[in-house]
């Protein structure tokens, strides 16, 4: 059987793609892995403990929307963290975000809108979901470059009307994977302003929300809610792998307007996995606790000193807003990573396998991706090796 059509032109993923560059080549020291961004910070201790006392729970089918408890330890939080008051019907639970950030988009995006094929705006570079998302559902990915030139955020705003006109979905990353870059309050607000004239919805990714320098990065539900915007224009997104330390528990949740909420939960009783009651009553434990959350957070701070005092010198560092990662700049991600694996052990991520060339220009291509997931002294010794190896 033929693979569908409209994949048939995806590259490989990016990291089965970045073991085809580096695994056949000799590592040039021991390695030290920032690629992928699976947090190394020690997970809540208490999670074992809530686990254990509720082992009965894998005995039954799980709840499929989330139990109680847990929407509503969700829902304390957005209201601790965002100020916003969120309903238990306006939330559902999901297996990490990356398959709500699909699912949603399945059952949210019609067939056609204003009589054409309809678009999905992603930023570019991006979270690989949104691109198979848009194809799974036929609608037409459109890469919207966010780059220095735009403060690493995509400029909807700057497309033209027709083809605004046509769009049913915009993901939009805050703080964004890769470069760190945090959407500001007056940029939801504008996003929101352009969603309502041209009728789609924003789903923002906003899982990297927890890990900042200073100031928490806004919110969208917080802004709508001061704007008053209609709330079927909002879907954000949550989750707990990199707040809490817990990519293997798979849990995250999706807020929605009440009439978006319905189609993502009806489409979850039919194809949806919920997680395990178990897990839920360890995730419903975990959104209740901040100060697991403050003290990941505080080293994630320190690398980020770390790291403006190996690269603070070089004219070209973007020192991140928030996230984990560096989005550094070289001639040519590719080989910047190859050179760094052979010379140093070092492995990274280069930026065009998180890029769609568009115009004949991809904007991940002169970047490197680096994580900054490992613990402080192995932080340390692979950014000095990079910095050694690529700007000396």
């Amino acid at each position: 059987m033929d693979f569908p059509q409209r994949f048939s032109n995806l590259p490989a993923y990016a990291f089965p793609r970045l073991r085809a560059l580096l695994d056949p080549l000799p590592a040039g020291g021991e390695p030290i892995a920032m690629t992928i961004g699976e947090p190394k910070h020690a997970m809540p201790a208490f999670v074992g403990e809530v686990l254990a006392a509720h082992l009965q729970g894998f005995n039954r089918y799980p709840a499929n929307d989330g139990t109680e408890p847990l929407l509503t330890a969700i829902s304390a939080w957005l209201k601790r963290r965002y100020g916003v008051t969120i309903a238990n019907d306006r939330l559902i639970t999901a297996n990490g975000t990356r398959e709500a950030l699909f699912n949603a988009a399945v059952a949210l995006s019609p067939e056609t809108k204003n009589g054409a094929k309809p678009v999905i705006l992603t930023p570019n570079p991006f979270y690989q979901v949104y691109a198979i998302a848009a194809l799974s559902v036929a609608a037409e990915p459109v890469y919207v470059p966010a780059t220095a030139a735009t403060g690493h955020l995509p400029d909807y705003t700057a497309l033209p009307p027709a083809l605004l006109d046509r769009v049913t979905i915009a993901y939009l990353c805050s703080p964004a994977n890769p470069q760190g870059a945090v959407a500001s309050a007056d940029y939801w607000a504008e996003l929101l302003a352009l969603a309502e004239k041209h009728d789609f919805r924003i789903f923002a990714d906003e899982c990297y929300a927890e890990i900042y320098r200073d100031t928490p990065p806004p919110g969208i539900l917080e802004v709508a809610a001061r704007i008053g915007a209609d709330p079927e224009r909002v879907v954000s997104f949550h989750s707990l792998s990199k707040r809490s330390n817990l990519p293997g528990l798979r849990s995250g949740f999706v807020a929605a307007g009440p009439q978006s909420m319905r189609a993502i939960r009806q489409l979850r009783a039919y194809a949806g996995a919920p997680l395990p009651d178990p897990l839920q009553a360890v995730a419903a434990a975990v959104w209740n606790d901040e100060a697991h959350v403050a003290e990941s957070r505080a080293l994630y701070q320190q690398k980020y000193r770390i790291a403006d005092e190996i690269f603070g010198g070089l004219n070209a560092y973007m020192p991140p807003e928030a996230g984990f990662f560096l989005w550094l700049p070289v001639a040519d991600g590719e080989q910047a990573a190859v050179k760094l694996w052979q010379e140093t052990g070092v492995r990274v991520l280069p930026g065009a396998y998180l890029s769609r060339e568009v115009g004949g220009e991809n904007p991940g291509a002169g970047y490197i991706r680096v994580a900054l997931v490992a613990p402080e002294d192995e932080t340390r010794r692979g950014l000095t090796l990079l910095r050694n190896c690529l700007y000396a």
